[in-house]
């Protein structure tokens, strides 16, 4: 018999599933290279670790039991699956500005599609690998703003989810074209406006938007919902510190991701700001976002942000978000607009959340 949480990802998965089977059986009718790439996408978007749905229907569940919302309702199933299409709407359009060819330890849609006709993809695979991926960003974008549109909730909530999906959108973006402003020096890589990004690139869609669209769907007030949105924010920024912290410092194998890829694109985080003012940073700086950066060129620059504190800032940083979290889920339970179920589904949330460590 499966738990809960399996449960929670079966109804995910075949919501998933299903979205894809519709339209792929649309996009056969404009022949077999756009239904094929319809396959090639849920082949990849399927079998993730369904993070921000799960969240959301957990979330969903407890504040059903606080606020008389349907604890199984079908219309939180849809939305949690389209907040999984939009998270994978924005790693297409990622894969794309990052260059990237691998993701969860094999080739993404981009490697896929790009080695279609050899095992050294040209220019013109990869062109055409990147365009299809961009188009297929778009496609789900748009199929995730019309599922929230096509919710069948009254019509109250969904003008407080289309809302809360518009400013996620627009948030998220936002967040993507500093970091890419960073990356390529348009923008001064200062520790306020990383963190900001990092806020907006990531804590917005990941944390907040699930737990804020809980709160809608299971007819939350707007004070409940604000709560969730501040928590989403201090446990998004945390995650993504704890993400920059791994790539530089944790182990490959464990977290998947390719090891140093930070270090050989430049990319502005937490740990290069404080860097940027010790006195290691004239050691590191001249390796720093070198795409030919070596293995062992790449553990120097390691060990140097290491010993200058770097990776200390960081993790205290992390701390200090999730004291913040719980902050304010105190002050929430202390005024009684977060009932005690709710508190003990974020309090697991922090738990999970603190546990990533490198």
């Amino acid at each position: 018999m499966a738990t809960p949480q399996e449960e929670l990802g079966i109804r995910i998965e075949e919501a998933l599933r299903q979205r894809f089977a519709e339209r792929t059986a649309v996009a056969e009718t404009y022949g077999e290279s756009f239904a094929s790439l319809w396959r090639a996408a849920a082949e990849h978007a399927l079998g993730g670790k369904l993070i921000r749905p799960r969240l959301l229907l957990e979330a969903h569940r407890a504040l059903s039991a606080s606020y008389g919302g349907s604890v199984d309702s079908v219309a939180a199933v849809n939305v949690a699956a389209d907040v999984e299409l939009l998270h994978y709407a924005f790693l297409l359009h990622d894969d794309v500005i990052d260059g990237d060819l691998i993701r969860r330890r094999r080739p993404n849609l981009i490697g896929v599609l790009a080695a279609g006709r050899g095992d050294e993809p040209g220019d013109a695979d990869l062109h055409w690998a990147r365009s299809s991926a961009i188009l297929m960003g778009d496609l789900l974008l748009s199929t995730s703003l019309l599922g929230f549109a096509r919710a069948r909730v009254s019509t109250g909530t969904r003008v407080r989810l289309l809302d809360l999906i518009e400013h996620t959108i627009v948030e998220t973006v936002a967040g993507e074209h500093t970091d890419v402003g960073l990356s390529d020096g348009r923008i001064a890589p200062d520790l306020r406006t990383i963190l900001a990004m990092s806020t907006y690139k990531t804590a917005t869609y990941s944390f907040s938007l699930p737990l804020r669209a809980a709160a809608i769907l299971a007819g939350a007030s707007p004070e409940v919902e604000e709560h969730l949105a501040a928590i989403g924010r201090h446990l998004g920024l945390a995650f993504q510190l704890q993400d920059d912290i791994l790539c530089v410092f944790g182990d490959a194998a464990l977290h998947g991701k390719d090891p140093y890829s930070d270090l050989r694109e430049g990319k502005e985080t937490a740990i290069i700001a404080y860097a940027r003012m010790t006195s290691a940073w004239p050691h590191i700086e001249g390796r720093f976002g070198s795409l030919t950066l070596s293995d062992d060129e790449a553990a120097a620059v390691r060990e140097h942000l290491r010993t200058c504190g770097a990776e200390s800032y960081a993790q205290s940083l992390v701390t200090d978000e999730l004291a913040a979290a719980s902050a304010v889920l105190r002050t929430a339970e202390e005024s009684r607009s977060i009932s005690a179920e709710v508190a003990a589904t974020v309090r697991s949330l922090l738990a999970r959340v603190e546990s990533r460590r490198a």
